[in-house]
């Protein structure tokens, strides 16, 4: 049985599992240790015992870092990288771990490549990561034994710092989406054509197709599902039109019903992620209800799956592509939910597992 620290960039989550949790969960005969950050810098979850999470998985909150310590203080932060270091390193001896595979995710675990004890080393990269310096990333890119990306430009990214890496996009939840199963209806009574989305009202989510298409078109209703940042400039004026439905956060569970119950679903850019390339699982969600999805482009970008996505690049055309989406012929459904397929979380793991295999890691 192979045996894998696994630290990770997101709490462990049984409501809304993230990438790293789909993937090592998912590992076939492993025993893994699961460490996330602390949440804030008084998080005191750390004292806790570790949580049996999954037959094999034990998930761990890492001490917090009180204050931000620049690299520069380098006292101050190298004290702060070993208390980190050595909270893992008890972990590990208390579960007999000898020789683990180390699992990264963000480029701040460089600091602790050199003070853990491990085998080998995989460097998962998922976004562009703005605020670390450079050559962090860079550096723990350099001493993975393999590099995985979640798109093809951050594959270009990263390749100057690595000769292995792999592509690894986001993934779904497959057996959640089941086009047969009975639904119940959460907008009973609603006549009018529901447009969807799903996901965090972040700041930074462009929400300006919404607005204009509720004000161009009062005969549709907008869904917006999820947790909502009322910092968004747009969200002040959505809440006053009635055909704008703002439910906040539902459980993972409940997320299909409602995505089931929209007639067209949307994918929304954000203004503080420009150039991001990552397909997110949200939109492969979408394709798994077979619904028509229409997504919102900056001016250069182009859409990756022109077959079943409407892209639109200005306000107008997303209403008028919106319009051609309700009224779409049969045909589509089932390419979309065949592109989602796909991406079922098991795929991309069979591949992890062959990529691990090979390189002798597994």
């Amino acid at each position: 049985m192979k045996q894998i620290l696994c630290l990770s960039s997101e709490p462990w989550s049984n409501r809304l599992p993230g990438r790293t949790q789909q993937i090592v969960s998912r590992l076939r005969d492993t025993q893994i240790l699961y460490f996330s950050p602390a949440l804030s810098p008084r998080d005191r979850t750390f004292r806790k015992p570790g949580r049996q999470v999954r037959p094999n998985v034990t998930a761990y909150t890492l001490p917090p870092i009180p204050f931000p310590i620049p690299e520069q203080r380098r006292r101050l932060f190298q004290m702060a990288w070993k208390r980190i270091s050595r909270f893992i390193q008890e972990a590990a001896v208390r579960k007999r771990i000898d020789e683990p595979l180390l699992w990264t995710t963000h480029p701040r675990h460089i600091h602790l490549v050199d003070r853990l004890d491990y085998s080998s080393l995989v460097y998962d990269c998922d976004r562009v990561w703005d605020n670390p310096p450079a050559h962090w990333e860079g550096s723990l890119a350099q001493a993975a034994d393999v590099v995985f990306a979640a798109s093809p430009l951050l594959c270009d990214r990263l390749s100057p710092c690595s000769s292995n890496i792999a592509l690894l996009p986001n993934g779904i939840n497959l057996p959640l989406f089941d086009a047969n199963a009975p639904r119940p209806d959460p907008m009973p009574g609603v006549k009018a054509p529901i447009l969807g989305w799903a996901g965090a009202i972040r700041e930074g989510l462009d929400l300006s197709p919404v607005l204009y298409a509720a004000q161009s078109r009062p005969d549709w209703g907008f869904l917006l599902l999820g947790s909502v940042d009322k910092k968004n400039p747009f969200l002040r004026q959505l809440d006053k039109l009635s055909n704008v439905f703002l439910t906040g956060p539902r459980p993972a569970a409940e997320v299909p019903d409602w995505l089931f119950r929209c007639q067209v679903l949307m994918d929304l850019p954000r203004t503080d992620q420009p150039f991001d390339e990552v397909v997110s699982p949200r939109l492969f969600e979408y394709l798994a209800t077979g619904k028509p999805v229409v997504s919102m482009l900056w001016p250069d970008q182009v859409e990756q799956f022109p077959d079943v996505v409407y892209g639109a690049h200005e306000l107008e055309e997303f209403v008028t592509l919106c319009a051609h989406a309700i009224e779409e012929a049969p045909g589509l459904a089932q390419r979309r939910i065949d592109r989602a397929a796909q991406a079922a979380w098991p795929r991309r793991v069979g591949e992890v597992e062959r990529i691990l295999t090979t390189a002798g890691l597994l």
